[in-house]
């Protein structure tokens, strides 16, 4: 059953140096212009102490909470960057990531490789970005069966397997906290909100083109 809109509602964004800015963006950005139907839903960024997170590209943003004070949170959404590569042994991140209700996870892009090293995505169908960037030779979606024992990536904009929602690269970081809103507020107010952003026909054309595969 859907929560009212009137029903509250947070998000915990899981950050760490060396986040694209476009994956917050795409996720706590959804968040705040959603609360123009949706009042008492709300984001919070996390990472392992509160304060200065240096993100990729030079911005620097400050986290609200550490991981030992992070506050009670209906979905967590771990975001994606270059900087996956050390938090997939980063001690304190897979912990933190570990002692959470698995059916309140998330990730988009590459913060999908990160949810996987942490093992909670093993067996699991997911996805995340689809192409190599850069000096990166292996696509990461390509790399995450690495990480994530027989899992079953899939190229898509957003999977939903057992409650755990993986969402695809960089701006699909807005379809996965569109479908995320969907699942707690109805696919209505999901579309609505959609509409606000003026990202409706994009939503639309991203499941055509990628699907969304619920397992």
């Amino acid at each position: 059953m859907h929560r009212d809109r009137q029903a509250a509602a947070r998000m915990g964004v899981i950050v760490y140096p060396g986040v694209e800015p476009i994956d917050i963006g795409g996720t706590t950005g959804v968040v705040s212009m959603a609360r123009r139907i949706l009042p008492n839903i709300s984001a919070v960024t996390i990472a392992a102490e509160a304060g200065p997170v240096a993100l990729a590209g030079g911005l620097t943003i400050l986290a609200d909470a550490g991981f030992a004070e992070a506050p009670a949170c209906d979905t967590y959404i771990v975001t994606g960057g270059p900087g996956w590569r050390e938090q997939v042994t980063d001690p304190a991140m897979l912990a933190f990531l570990r002692g959470l209700d698995p059916l309140r996870l998330a990730s988009v892009c590459t913060g999908a490789l990160i949810l996987a090293a942490s093992g909670t995505l093993d067996g699991h169908r997911l996805t995340t970005r689809r192409r190599a960037v850069g000096a990166e030779t292996d696509a990461p979606l390509a790399l995450i069966i690495s990480f994530a024992r027989g899992s079953e990536p899939v190229e898509a904009a957003v999977v939903e397997d057992r409650g755990i929602v993986t969402g695809g690269g960089v701006s699909l970081a807005i379809d996965a906290t569109l479908h995320i809103i969907g699942r707690l507020y109805g696919a209505e107010t999901r579309d609505e909100v959609a509409a606000l952003i003026e990202y409706d026909r994009a939503f639309a054309a991203n499941r055509a083109a990628l699907g969304h595969v619920i397992a």
